[in-house]
């Protein structure tokens, strides 16, 4: 939901309460005193009210390959990560949360709420159906889903083509979590070794919309037979309240360069650059 904030370049102050909707809902936004609750539904009302529109360059029959996507990741790829995340790795999971307080309640605190989310977890992917499956066959659907992402994707820019759509912000939000917040999990391996295509598209996206997760010394490295355990890094995702992309986020220039990975055009462009005509890419690998 953030991304696609972002993406639609609307200002807007987040709240870390916890607190959930009438629905009992995650996310939800107020407007002017409104609330809304499910992504689907803040959509709309965004579209309605402030006349953004992520899918104005799509055709009905893309409309309805944009939804369709749209439903295999928020309501089947979703509960593989969430499994993945919450069931598989659960103390690589709890080493990653950072709740303020510390010192050794934090620990314990860190612990009850890691274990409770587990239950959860499994008690919502069970009365899903995906939940009754083996953990060898919930990783095979994760699999395909992947797959299917990498795809369709191609080597275009963005999943519907050069330009931004709602399926990107969709598609980024769930993709980052294998990027980044799993590391050496099997949809991690997965997404920086054999589908490299979605990495480079999740960096592209990171780069030109999230700028302040990024440093200077930050050369992702993907996995490869020659990659050892110690070269391979995980950069965390710095915190921001508030975001406005009109004033902070201005074109990246050609001056970034990122020599660890077989990564730039024949311009000499990086293919992380979100301005780099991925069309003129392909034609010039066609023509080789």
């Amino acid at each position: 939901m953030e991304t696609y904030l972002r993406m639609a370049d609307l200002p807007y102050q987040n709240y870390f309460g916890g607190k959930l909707s009438a629905q009992g809902k995650m996310p939800w936004i107020e407007y002017n005193h409104e609330k809304v609750s499910g992504t689907e539904f803040i959509i709309d009302f965004l579209e309605e009210k402030l006349g953004v529109n992520l899918n104005k360059n799509l055709g009905p029959h893309e409309r309805a390959i944009s939804r369709a996507v749209t439903k295999m990741v928020e309501e089947h790829f979703y509960w593989t990560l969430a499994y993945c995340q919450w069931v598989d790795n659960l103390s690589e999971t709890r080493k990653m949360l950072s709740l303020s307080g510390g010192g050794p309640f934090s620990n314990l605190l860190r612990w009850v709420v890691c274990h409770i989310t587990k239950g959860i977890v499994k008690r919502e992917m069970h009365g899903h159906g995906i939940g009754r499956f083996s953990e060898e066959e919930i990783y095979m659907l994760m699999e395909k889903d992947m797959r299917s992402l990498a795809g369709l994707l191609g080597d275009k820019k963005y999943i519907m083509g050069p330009k931004l759509s709602t399926l990107d912000a969709t598609v980024f939000g769930h993709l980052a979590q294998a990027m980044w917040t799993l590391p050496g999990t099997r949809p991690e391996r997965l997404i920086k070794g054999e589908l490299i295509n979605l990495a480079m598209y999740c960096e592209r996206i990171r780069r030109k919309f999230w700028p302040e997760w990024h440093h200077d010394d930050d050369n992702t490295i993907y996995e490869s037979e020659e990659s050892s355990e110690g070269s391979k890094t995980h950069t965390p995702l710095l915190d921001f309240s508030f975001y406005s992309r009109t004033e902070t986020f201005e074109d990246e220039g050609a001056e970034n360069s990122f020599s660890r990975t077989p990564d730039t055009d024949f311009t000499g462009h990086s293919l992380f650059d979100p301005d780099v005509d991925m069309d003129d890419y392909t034609d010039h690998e066609q023509c080789k």
